[in-house]
């Protein structure tokens, strides 16, 4: 099948290589004429564990181009992906422009039937305006469709590869029928395909999102009273998991979540809600527990100091929003480093892949070093804020032979507290006894 996408950020680029990868001629189409020079010449801009070797083989195999033309794009295609940005705006809600704009320009260009699909996470109701805009420039035959993602960055390959489900939201059949076709080769092994209108289908995705971040700071607000009353959350947890109707994922505390979907899609969830005069008050609170859950580490380690950190070597270990992934977007990690500089501490970090990202965010406030061990030379704290592997079974003798002060601010309760502390430091997690 011929697939134009439009965007090739981190969304498009992992659609349209894994399109490429199950035999589709694909064009990935963006305005960023640097991005497109960076991926001609097999840049990838992004890191995903595994991306890499399949953008390779694609292009190899001359299954996957990129371009700047819009021409080109147009006339290429049977089925359009937008794959475009929706950044929040002033009052939380999804900016469409992008996607609006995007589909301008196809619309002016098309000749014969195209199919529009949305993969953008957009309000509820775009898919509508999409072919309003479509209709508006071309009078011909087209299809407009939702089919949101549900990748998870640092797993997203094998998420699109092997998905959980694929939701189709179409208002045809032709549509559908191209649709379920071209999803055929990644659900052998019975994922189901989901057939409903655009409407459901655009909620889906943030009613997905929504209650996986309800469950995060749920969690989170159990740790809290945990740490009130002694009760440890790692019990707590593993006693609620067992239960089938609520499941073991997305239950386990830390320093809130971050990234491009989560806290984006939750604020435009809401606001989208008070648009149509609801009240989403569960969501909302699961937004306000998340900000203040970014902190949750600085008051543990402003009292661990006698309330102050001024002239304090902290070192931070993880930057990235989550492991496996150089995505520094909401990042906990970043909120804490702030406050931090702000409180006149020094701060020494290491993250496996996002050191770049933070460089440019910093701008040389932070010291970046070159390994974990590093950033804890004559240092006062060390503070967990990212869960990669490498940080799970650290050489504890080392640690406190570098460190001028022995203790462990957990902020993702990676390691066992009576285990720390036999080593000689102090430890700090969160909700744990």
């Amino acid at each position: 099948m011929r697939i134009t996408i439009v965007g090739n950020g981190y969304v498009g680029l992992v659609a349209g290589i894994c399109f490429a990868e199950n035999g589709n001629d694909v064009v990935g189409l963006d305005v960023d004429a640097e991005k497109v020079a960076r991926l001609t010449r097999g840049e990838l801009p992004i890191f995903e564990p595994g991306l890499s070797d399949l953008f390779v083989q694609s292009v190899r195999a001359k299954r996957l181009r990129f371009t700047t033309d819009y021409d080109d794009a147009t006339r290429h295609a049977e089925v359009v992906f937008l794959c475009l940005p929706t950044p929040p705006t002033d009052d939380g809600s999804a900016d469409t422009r992008y996607v609006m704009t995007a589909v301008r320009e196809i619309a002016r260009r098309m000749d014969g039937y195209k199919l529009i699909v949305s993969k953008s996470t957009v309000p509820v109701g775009t898919c509508a305006k999409v072919a309003a805009e479509v209709r508006s420039h071309y009078s011909g035959p087209f299809s407009v469709a939702s089919n949101p993602e549900f990748l998870k960055e640092g797993t997203a390959v094998e998420d699109f590869l092997k998905p959980d489900r694929v939701v189709l939201g179409v208002t045809d059949d032709r549509a559908w029928d191209i649709l379920n076709a071209l999803y055929q080769p990644f659900v052998r092994t019975g994922a189901p395909i989901l057939r409903m209108d655009p409407a459901s289908a655009e909620l889906t995705k943030y009613a997905a999102n929504a209650f996986l971040a309800t469950k995060i700071s749920f969690m989170n607000e159990i740790a809290g009273l945990c740490e009130k009353t002694g009760a440890d959350v790692d019990l707590i947890r593993s006693g609620i998991s067992k239960d089938a109707r609520i499941g073991s994922a997305f239950l386990f505390p830390g320093m809130g979540f971050g990234g491009s979907c989560f806290p984006k899609d939750v604020r435009a969830l809401v606001q989208s809600a008070r648009e149509n005069g609801v009240s989403m008050k569960t969501v909302e609170a699961a937004a306000s527990v998340n900000d203040s859950q970014k902190l949750v580490m600085l008051p543990k380690i402003l009292s661990h100091f006698g309330g102050s950190v001024a002239g304090k070597n902290i070192a931070v270990w993880g930057l990235a929003f989550k492991p496996r992934t150089d995505d520094i977007r909401e990042a906990p990690a970043l909120a804490l480093i702030e406050k931090l500089l702000a409180a006149k501490a020094r701060v020494r970090a290491y993250d496996p892949e996002a050191m770049a990202n933070v460089a440019r965010y910093f701008k040389g406030k932070i010291e970046l070093t070159d390994t974990a061990y590093d950033a804890l030379r004559d240092a006062d704290a060390l503070v967990i804020a990212t869960e990669w592997n490498l940080f799970r079974m650290p050489d504890w003798e080392l640690i406190r032979a570098l460190m001028r002060t022995p203790a462990i601010f957990d902020g993702r309760n990676i390691y066992r507290p009576a285990y720390v502390r036999e080593q000689g430091f102090s430890y700090y997690g969160i909700g744990r006894a």
